[in-house]
């Protein structure tokens, strides 16, 4: 393979490389590993920021469907493209961000452009080896590029991605009252998007430091601190300001008591998006939800155009992800400090940096 060094401050690549490995939940291990060489068709990047999401989160405590150990995290990537196939429209040294959805372009979901849910989808860091470690092999297909953002900011544009899908698949119009039901993450990236479709937005959480921050932060002046959840309906009523419960609500906690009290939480004819999921049945009152006639789907993963249309948001200054990293660390520190990171208090996002 020709090895490609595009910055005079990159020493010469080495033909071996140290990936840290989630082992069984709650135990990370460092190992030695080739540096991958790329396939046809794909490019080779150097990993330099990971962003931790539930998904990882999830796996450390051994909470995360469809997932077998040991396994390599890290999906929310950002990183400097090393070589690229030609044509592919990529160079050496380009600034990208990873669509880690692999998925088989035959398959008939991906034909009718669904490559985000196609049966048999392989997302890096979950199904198979992700991006905890310094050197990576992708298709080329799945790198988006940005001239201008750091990959920092580009290792948080897969998240971003989750949220916009979720709000594009709900088609919500510009007159709806509108609940996001988790102010995590997942949340505040359906919030960002939600933001540019309705004004009538409310978000609930059992956090009130994480709806202040969504006050002051993402500009939402309706939010509802969960206490009882037999008087969320009667607040919900209150805060949209028509006595009128909401039209549409993203579930974005991934926890079954709250996904399965939506159904209450709807107005008749109202939509339920899913963003989160969890181990386990969703049951509800039949009865109730056919005399709401509500709709209920699920919203996973993004697609090469939510990547797209992220990637120039965060450029054009529409969505601005700097406030929401409130814990970094360095790869080699994983093993010692994730448990920590993910189980602080004010964890908001944590991004883990590839020297």
């Amino acid at each position: 393979m020709s090895r490609v060094s595009f910055a005079d401050d990159w020493p010469a690549m080495a033909d071996s490389q140290t990936q840290i490995v989630l082992a069984e939940p709650g135990r990370f291990i460092a190992a030695t590993a080739p540096v991958p060489t790329p396939a046809a068709g794909e490019a080779l990047i150097r990993i330099r920021h990971i962003g931790v999401c539930g998904t990882d989160i999830h796996a450390y405590h051994g909470r995360q469907p469809f997932f077998e150990y040991p396994r390599i995290l890290g999906h929310e990537l950002g990183a400097e493209v090393v070589t690229a196939p030609p044509d592919s429209g990529l160079a050496p040294g380009d600034r990208v961000a990873v669509e880690p959805y692999l998925n088989d372009p035959a398959s008939p979901a991906s034909r009718r452009g669904k490559t985000n849910c196609c049966e048999h989808l392989r997302v890096l860091g979950v199904h198979v080896d992700g991006g905890m470690r310094p050197f990576l092999a992708v298709p080329a297909e799945k790198l988006h590029r940005s001239a201008s953002l750091s990959t920092e900011a580009l290792a948080l544009v897969e998240m971003l991605c989750i949220g916009r899908h979720a709000v594009d698949r709900a088609r919500v119009e510009s007159d709806e009252f509108a609940l996001v039901i988790g102010a995590g993450p997942i949340g505040m990236s359906v919030l960002q998007f939600l933001l540019t479709r309705t004004s009538r937005v409310a978000v609930a959480d059992v956090s009130e430091s994480r709806l202040a921050f969504c006050r002051e932060r993402l500009g939402v002046d309706r939010t509802l601190l969960v206490r009882r959840s037999d008087r969320v309906a009667s607040e919900l009523r209150d805060l949209g300001g028509t006595g009128n419960l909401p039209s549409v609500i993203f579930d974005a906690t991934g926890n079954a008591a709250s996904m399965m009290g939506t159904f209450d939480l709807a107005a008749h004819g109202g939509r339920i998006v899913f963003v989160g999921l969890f181990q386990g049945e969703v049951k509800f009152d039949d009865p109730n939800f056919h005399r709401r006639e509500l709709t209920l789907m699920s919203s996973r993963n993004a697609t090469g155009e939510d990547f797209r249309q992220v990637i120039e948001a965060i450029e054009q200054g529409i969505v601005d992800t700097a406030p929401w990293i409130t814990h970094r660390l360095d790869l080699d520190e994983v093993p010692g400090r994730f448990g920590e990171v993910i189980g602080s208090p004010e964890l908001r996002k944590a991004v883990i940096s590839v020297k």
